[in-house]
């Protein structure tokens, strides 16, 4: 029998029995569409997260100085401006900048509420990508000229001034009053992790050493040019801290990089979690393949006792029954993967607009193959079975 003529009598089976052959290839459409589903999900978590992480500083690599628990440290171990100066032409360094925190507290409706004072540089908000909600950051002049100006946190803005303008308005801390040029919030939030809380405000670095009169950084940035640079950017700080200060200082130096890991190694995780689930699906599928085509060998070990004594060979009836299997795996697959594609597609809409799901066109062929795969394994021990049967015994068969 001619191979087309095979594939047409198999199809023509599968026709007769339509609702058998849709319940049997269920399996195989949620096994497929969970394989495409779960590395769907497996990309669109893994971006997420990283952006999120990615979202705190790009690229950053960060020092602190190591405060021994009830001592005073000596002013040579503090971080300072000529520290910065100095990293800022390190190579592989595409900025610099630095920070330092004084507890202050504002009066709000005749209440004083402590709020976190910072000194900042101009290169501070490149670095932590602060997002200006109004207004605009510290400029050069603004710096040079240690102006009376601030930015505040969207928080502490709408404590403060309710729902009007804080603009151009004064905003008094203890004795010092600063004017509001800007409103601001992290990109991704913090939780108070950082040195920016809840309510805050950032003024000129050059304006706090105006005011206290010592030139200390408690946090030193660096922004490495790209991430296969954050390493080497690590090393140097390290190596420029402890050359600049005396040997007994310490210094925590610090990047996301840990963090990356950590965030691809969960991700990697519950993409095996989920991949091993879907297998199963696809497991259990091809059981229920192979235990639906054994009833059908059976039900039809007459007709194959005909077919082989007018002349069928060994391998045509085998080939009829693995085309079937392959069907039915076959079919099912690509319902599977259109519905896996359909779904994110749909959610898309209802997605913030800078998340979007990627779609792994590896994910659609490995779905295919693993499942039709699935069907021809499972399908060749009942089409081996019609394969050697014998024509007198079939024919005899009631």
């Amino acid at each position: 029998m001619h191979i087309r003529e095979t594939v047409s009598v198999a199809i023509d089976a599968l026709r007769s029995n339509k609702l058998r052959a849709a319940l049997t290839s269920l399996g195989v459409i949620i096994g497929s569409a969970s394989i495409v589903l779960v590395v769907t999900v497996a990309l669109t978590s893994k971006k997420f997260v990283i952006s999120q992480i990615e979202g705190v500083g790009s690229n950053l690599v960060w020092a602190e100085m190591v405060h021994a628990t009830g001592k005073s440290q000596p002013l040579s171990h503090e971080i300072t401006m000529d520290d910065m100066n100095a990293m800022k032409g390190q190579p592989g360094v595409l900025e610099v900048a630095g920070t330092r925190e004084l507890p202050m507290s504002v009066i709000v409706a005749g209440v004083e509420r402590p709020v976190n004072l910072i000194g900042v540089t101009e290169g501070f908000q490149t670095i932590r990508r602060l997002v200006i909600y109004r207004g605009r950051y510290f400029d050069s002049e603004d710096m040079e000229s240690r102006s009376k100006v601030c930015l505040i946190t969207k928080e502490l803005s709408e404590r403060v001034f309710g729902l009007e303008n804080p603009l151009g308005r004064p905003i008094r801390m203890g004795e010092l009053s600063f004017t509001v040029i800007g409103v601001f919030h992290e990109r991704v939030a913090t939780f108070g992790l950082s040195e920016i809380q809840k309510e805050s405000v950032i003024i000129p670095l050059t304006l706090m050493k105006y005011y206290t009169g010592v030139d200390v950084l408690r946090v030193l940035y660096a922004q490495a040019v790209n991430p296969e640079a954050v390493a080497g950017v690590e090393r140097e700080m390290s190596q420029l801290l402890r050359s600049r200060h005396p040997f007994d200082a310490e210094y925590d130096v610090q990047t996301l990089v840990a963090i990356l890991g950590a965030a691809r190694t969960i991700s990697l995780a519950l993409t095996i979690v989920l991949l091993v689930i879907a297998a199963i699906a696809l497991l259990i599928s091809g059981i229920g393949i192979m235990n639906i085509m054994l009833v059908t060998v059976r039900e039809r070990t007459r007709e194959i006792g005909i077919r082989k004594a007018i002349g069928a060979a060994h391998k045509e009836i085998l080939y009829q029954f693995l085309i079937e299997a392959f069907l039915i795996s076959g079919g099912g697959a690509v319902l599977g993967i259109l519905i896996g594609l359909a779904i994110p597609v749909s959610i898309q809409p209802l997605l913030p607009g800078n998340l979007r799901v990627p779609i792994s066109g590896i994910s659609v062929i490995v779905a295919f193959v693993v499942s039709c795969s699935t069907g021809l394994f499972f399908g060749y021990l009942p089409a081996n079975q019609a394969a050697r049967l014998q024509p007198i015994e079939s024919l005899r068969y009631e």
